[in-house]
């Protein structure tokens, strides 16, 4: 991929955080953490890999994107809404009563959302089975699943990996949000899952480990895993939590907090630097 097409993607993934900021917006929680420490691997699944149609949610052989951490959900949100599954406006009204846009993703409301999902460890498992019956159906779609790190504590993420490795779902791809930190703390701390890698090889998986920000190494992994066949994949993607944020960075307080009115603009200052050149034609990138 060309270092242009590169920079576009970084762009775009740094209008999804400006996004991320406005819809947790003044004075109420949000979940900034890890909506911003997944940003990068949405935009990189939206706009460059998979294969997906605005005009046809339901396309049957679309890709498909499971977000089993579905407390993270404003960087989906914001990329559905810049492909033009449903206008920008939606993203003025997030958690509000009545809108479309709540704090999960819920599948009967939202176009291009897969899955409703939200209790951690149930999103894995439902990716298994769509990818299940895509096999069975002979479609050609792959299923994306991006779990959390904190999630792995679920002990259903575990029975879908092993199930996925038994039934050789080779067009399964997971991305873990390896950002090291829950509501409450660091994941070593509070309830240490590591090691990932050795684990999820352990249990049949193919692992690659990248830099969850590096655009380059995103795109290469997606790719990547493309030419593995017989097993899914497992992508751990190295990541910091509220990224781009830099008064947030690396602190679980802001996995669901709150700004203030300073926070809030700082924050757009810094995604938003004067003279930057937003990307404004979607198509460029698609």
């Amino acid at each position: 991929m060309q270092t242009r097409d590169i920079q576009q993607l970084e762009r775009l993934a740094r209008r999804v955080r400006a996004h991320i900021v406005r819809m947790v917006g003044v004075g109420k929680k949000g979940h900034l953490g890890g909506g911003c420490s997944a940003a990068d691997i949405v935009t990189a699944l939206y706009f460059y890999k998979m294969r997906h149609d605005p005009k046809n949610p339901k396309w049957p052989d679309r890709d498909r994107l499971v977000l089993s951490k579905g407390h993270s959900c404003l960087p989906q949100y914001a990329c559905l809404a810049e492909m033009g599954y449903f206008p920008r406006a939606e993203l003025t009204r997030v958690k509000t009563l009545g809108a479309m846009l709540q704090g999960h993703p819920e599948v009967h409301r939202i176009p291009g959302v897969e899955a409703t999902t939200g209790s951690l460890g149930q999103g894995i498992s439902i990716a298994c089975g769509m990818a299940a019956g895509l096999k069975l159906d002979g479609r050609p779609g792959r299923v994306y699943c991006i779990l959390g790190d904190g999630e792995l504590a679920e002990g259903q993420v575990w029975e879908a990996a092993l199930g996925a490795a038994f039934y050789k779902l080779d067009n399964l791809v997971a991305i873990l949000d390896n950002n090291g930190l829950m509501t409450n703390g660091a994941i070593v701390e509070r309830y240490d899952t590591t090691p990932y890698a050795g684990k999820w090889r352990a249990f049949g998986w193919h692992v690659t480990e990248i830099d969850g920000h590096d655009m380059a190494a995103i795109v290469s992994a997606l790719d990547g895993v493309d030419a593995i066949r017989g097993r899914p994949k497992m992508i751990i993607a190295r990541t910091v939590k509220s990224k781009g944020v830099s008064f947030a960075e690396n602190r679980p307080e802001f996995h669901n907090g709150i700004l203030d009115a300073d926070q809030f603009a700082q924050a757009l200052r810094e995604l938003e630097p004067a003279g930057d050149a937003s990307v404004t034609a979607v198509e460029e990138c698609v």
